[in-house]
């Protein structure tokens, strides 16, 4: 059998393991969350590295995309490199290819887009792929990369846009430390509502769910949420403040959708380990897989 292990810098509150069948083999999934602590991750990382078939990085990102550049994460690396030999990912594969081909499903398959619909999306810089999907199939975009990154008040609506500013931020932000960017551990259960008019101005919020869940206000009655890594206690709260649907763009395990990074490990896992993947071997993967996004009525 198979093992994939995410070591997220998220709360450990929120691990979770399962077994899965495909294509024939088993796949032991597992995330182990490590309170926001980095030595520990890179401790648990290296304590396990070459034990395990691949690792996902949860809770932080290797790099953040601006149309055509890719920035790196100096936190980020620092742990990854804690890996010598089993592969690790960040889950920026599979938001570049299963998040757009997830907004395009949604296209062809609901009537989610029949009329033009307004979207916040919380950091198009980490999820390029769904920013350009939404644009593709006709939605008005406020991007929050600076409202909820640097806490700016300066919402964006153009991808040509905040690619001229990330030429000069992204490298200055890719060296700070990344719990100043980013909740972390029992951060991520705060919330502490920030720049609250664009979520109420826009029909669906999407993006990295303890983004979200950390600057969204009190209620949102009647919004979508387009998001992953929810666990039954998120589905719970989302509906407790009244959204109207949440969309997950990983399918769910036993309760539970797992973050981007674990489900690229599985897809590396499955490619023979290399550990990264060009985008048309993703796509090819995904087919075979035939995974569809989750959709809640909440």
């Amino acid at each position: 059998m198979k093992r994939i292990v995410g070591i997220s810098l998220g709360s450990s509150t929120r691990d979770h393991s399962v077994t899965v069948e495909l294509k024939g083999e088993r796949y032991s999934i597992e995330r182990i969350g490590v309170d926001g602590n980095m030595n520990k991750m890179i401790e648990i990382i290296r304590e396990l590295d070459g034990k395990v078939d691949a690792f996902g990085l949860g809770g932080m990102d290797l790099y953040i995309y601006a149309v055509n550049r890719r920035y790196e994460f100096r936190d980020a690396r620092r742990i990854s490199r804690a890996a010598k030999k089993t592969p690790i990912v960040d889950g920026s594969g599979l938001k570049n290819t299963l998040e757009r081909r997830t907004i395009e499903k949604l296209a062809e398959q609901t009537n989610l887009f029949v009329e033009s619909k307004k979207v916040l999306l919380m950091s198009a810089m980490d999820r390029l792929g769904m920013a350009q999907a939404f644009e593709k199939v006709g939605c008005k975009m406020t991007y929050g990369d600076l409202l909820f990154v640097l806490n700016l008040p300066v919402p964006l609506s153009s991808l040509k846009t905040l690619a001229a500013i990330a030429r000069v931020l992204a490298p200055l932000v890719g060296q700070l430390p990344f719990t100043m960017i980013y909740p972390t551990g029992s951060k991520q259960t705060i919330n502490k509502p920030r720049f609250v008019r664009y979520f109420y101005d826009n029909d669906i919020i999407a993006g990295d769910f303890h983004f979200i869940r950390r600057y969204m206000p009190a209620e949102l009655p009647g919004k979508t949420i387009v998001t992953n890594t929810v666990t039954r206690d998120d589905v719970k709260y989302l509906r407790e403040r009244k959204l109207k649907t949440l969309i997950t763009t990983t399918p769910e395990m036993e309760g539970r959708s797992f973050g981007t990074n674990v489900l690229e490990a599985l897809l590396v896992c499955m490619a023979g380990g290399k550990e990264e993947l060009s985008e048309e071997h993703y796509y090819s993967l995904l087919e075979e897989l035939d995974l569809k996004p989750g959709i809640t009525e909440l």
